[in-house]
């Protein structure tokens, strides 16, 4: 029976590991054991960051929505209580894009969640 050596494909694994860690700072990029615990960190710091993104995103457009409100003598929770009453159905990206961009339609959609 032939014999496996195994260092070939171990050998390929770590280099791909190490490909990932190329930006890495001193030995997390070329000794094994690190790359690996600090891949393992990256990654679970990126998986974290990508759902404290949305709740950032939806904290800015609320902050943004609330200060085009203000000026138009509402606060938010009012503004968005009379949108549910009146069934628009626009999210809060899209409010905070027009508050910013285009206050003019945004004023009117303040008018018509009035009636």
């Amino acid at each position: 029976m032939v014999r496996v050596k195994r260092w070939l494909m171990t050998k390929k694994r770590h280099n791909e590991m190490r490909k990932s860690a190329k930006w890495f700072r001193m030995m997390n990029w070329n000794v094994f054991s690190r790359v690996k615990n600090a891949l393992m960190k990256a990654w679970t710091n990126a998986y974290k960051s990508r759902r404290l993104k949305k709740r950032d995103f939806r904290r800015l457009w609320t902050i943004r929505i609330g200060n085009a409100v203000k000026e138009l003598w509402l606060n938010y929770s009012t503004f968005i209580g009379m949108l549910y009453k009146a069934k628009v159905k626009l999210n809060r990206k899209v409010l905070s894009n027009l508050a910013i961009s285009n206050p003019n339609v945004f004023a009117k959609v303040v008018e018509f969640a009035k009636k």
